[in-house]
């Protein structure tokens, strides 16, 4: 049977709430994250803001220079996440096949739905117009036989828009892209295949399976999938998350290896108390380090104990930190996390609740083949 995958994503999530709530920010450019003099970034820009080459994870102060009468507003995750619940409880209405990736966005899959209409296309107009009664945003949406292309879809008519791609048409539509287009290609990923003559999707096709894991490693798997329109990935209501961490940008650099440990001590407490409270422990222990000039490294170290005490997290944290060059160079942002969890119980994965799908969770089948004349 052909799936029937909507993906519902909320347009300028964090800063349409705002204007929603403050009519005094509506139809000017607003910048939902930390002040224009601070060293914080943009976590959410209205369209009006988006004009102006305003993005996500941008500095708050790049984002100031390229518009001085923008509006910052410090982010109410509180507020957000009671919007989400509400958008949850339309979603609920028509399947309980929900993956949520973020506060504002999530895949349905309604190949077999509570009200029985077999439109993919008229339950998600349906669900888009309930999502603006009950809150007064609007939401954009793709409608597909699968998650990578209704992924994608979803953001084509943006804002308030909706996009179907029918099983036919799934080839030509991903032949179309540009390759920086496509969810799950990083900008590292991109430069890479553009480097190599890979600048959409009719190009990323012509490379052979072998090309392709040669070249990006288990990945090239999805890659060589994702070019024919092909994902096996099933729609799930609950993910294990990979892994937990924390991380803190420093309101000054820091070069000084004793408040580089301090930070650093202060992290791995904050993930082992989480670990703790969460009850789960793991093998892997990451520490990220952000220099001042944005360059960015990982160092990994993976024990064959599971652990989640402070003392361990903190001595592994300690010796990679002398595998990079901070110290020498000055440091803008730590970060630690640890992944490689045991085996979780439903009710433990349930409480973590879910994050963004990971390579290594693709199932990929080869032996795919699409079906035709399917009415989404």
């Amino acid at each position: 049977m052909v799936k029937k995958i909507i993906h519902i994503d909320m347009d300028a999530f964090f800063a349409s709430v705002e204007q929603r709530d403050n009519p005094a920010l509506q139809n000017r450019p607003v910048v939902v994250g930390g002040k224009p003099d601070s060293r914080g970034v943009v976590a959410a820009a209205s369209y009006e803001a988006r004009q102006f080459g305003i993005h996500s994870a941008m500095p708050c102060s790049q984002a100031y220079r390229k518009c001085p009468q923008a509006v910052f507003v410090k982010p109410r995750f509180e507020a957000y996440r009671d919007v989400s619940q509400q958008i949850h409880t339309v979603f609920a209405q028509y399947t309980d096949l929900i993956e949520p990736l973020s506060l504002d966005e999530a895949y349905l899959d309604v190949t077999e739905n509570k009200v029985n209409n077999p439109s993919a296309t008229r339950i998600a107009q349906v669900i888009r117009q309930q999502i603006r009664q009950k809150t007064g945003l609007t939401a954009s949406a793709g409608v597909s036989y699968n998650k990578f292309i209704a992924k994608i879809a979803s953001d084509i008519n943006k804002p308030d828009g909706i996009k179907v791609v029918l099983p036919e048409d799934g080839e030509a539509f991903v032949a179309e892209l540009a390759i920086g287009k496509f969810y799950g290609i990083g900008q590292a990923t991109e430069r890479k295949m553009r480097a190599i003559g890979i600048e959409n999707g009719a190009h990323l096709k012509e490379k052979t399976l072998e090309f392709l894991l040669q070249n990006f490693g288990k990945a090239g798997a999805f890659y060589h999938q994702i070019a024919r329109g092909i994902d096996k990935r099933e729609v799930n209501a609950f993910r294990v998350r990979k892994s937990l961490g924390s991380e803190t940008t420093f309101s000054q650099d820091i070069s000084n290896p004793d408040e580089l440990l301090k930070q650093l001590s202060s992290l791995a407490k904050e993930v082992s108390e989480d670990l703790l409270k969460k009850s789960i422990k793991g093998k892997t222990i990451t520490l990220k380090v952000k220099y001042d000039d944005f360059v960015q490294v990982t160092r990994s170290k993976t024990i064959e104990r599971k652990i989640n005490d402070y003392d361990t997290i903190y001595s592994l944290c300690r010796m990679l930190l002398t595998k990079t060059d901070a110290g020498e160079r000055k440091v803008r942002l730590l970060g630690v996390s640890l992944s490689s969890f045991a085996e979780l119980s439903q009710e433990q994965t349930q409480e973590q609740g879910v994050e963004k799908s990971s390579m290594q969770q693709l199932e990929l089948d080869l032996s795919h083949t699409i079906k035709t004349g399917v009415q989404l």
